[in-house]
């Protein structure tokens, strides 16, 4: 299933999750205008790799631009590819103004960057003496998807469902939607303990989706329940 829109209105404009789309649009135009060496070097620079990070390996002198615990945060700028960035652009677009509407901007950006470093602790506690760097803002998102699971499961999801040549597109309940993909995770994650090499960080989309769930409730507007009706009206934005 893929996720092409949430019939969920809000009051407020979501300008921080248009910012963080923006800002990693355009780091990632960054990287791409790197020459294919550059381009590596740069992710080891910014990339989180885990056995850095927790002081089992060093970086090449010429290689060190930042601290490695700052590489937490700025790892969630940096993405594999364009397919990579496009599929994380859509969740946070799609899911993410929600959760800033229920928290507000600044609360919004405090919760964004925790899910992302909690996810990133997660994938690097599994797999600490990996050097593979591990970038992409999925960590945060997914963060974004635990809260928007508790909050409104009862959301409409408008989504794609391919078949072969044929589609089907379709409304679902988010929970449904971000169930499935949560359980996808789960199953994904424990296939992919012990291998080696690259892919994609299953654990660090478990610990940010975990920590989302267990932020919401201290980040969330007083007045806001959990399991909220979904709601049709127009959006309005003030």
């Amino acid at each position: 299933m893929i996720p092409l829109k949430a019939d969920n209105p809000t009051e407020i404009k979501p300008i921080v999750t248009i910012g963080f789309i923006v800002a990693c649009v355009l780091v990632f135009l960054y990287q791409v205008s790197l020459q294919a060496k550059l381009g590596e070097i740069f992710v080891y620079q910014y990339g989180a790799i885990p056995a850095v990070v927790f002081g089992y390996a060093d970086l090449p002198p010429e290689l060190v631009a930042i601290p490695a615990y700052s590489s937490l945060m700025t790892s969630m700028f940096l993405h594999g590819g364009w397919m990579h960035l496009i599929g994380n652009m859509m969740y946070l677009w799609i899911f993410g103004n929600n959760i800033e509407d229920v928290m507000g901007h600044v609360k919004f950006v405090v919760f964004y960057v925790l899910c992302g470093l909690l996810a990133a602790l997660s994938h690097a506690a599994i797999d600490f003496g990996s050097t593979v760097p591990m970038v992409g803002a999925s960590g945060a998102i997914s963060g974004i998807l635990g809260a928007y699971i508790l909050l409104y499961p009862r959301a409409r999801v408008l989504v794609l469902i391919p078949f072969g040549f044929f589609s089907q597109m379709i409304y679902i309940p988010a929970g449904i939607v971000l169930g499935l993909w949560f359980l996808m995770q789960l199953f994904s994650g424990g296939m992919s303990i012990g291998n080696e090499g690259g892919g994609v960080a299953f654990f660090a989309h478990i610990g940010g989706f975990v920590a989302g769930m267990a932020l919401i409730p201290f980040f969330k507007h007083s007045h806001v329940k959990f399991f909220n009706p979904p709601q049709y009206h127009p959006q309005s934005w003030r």
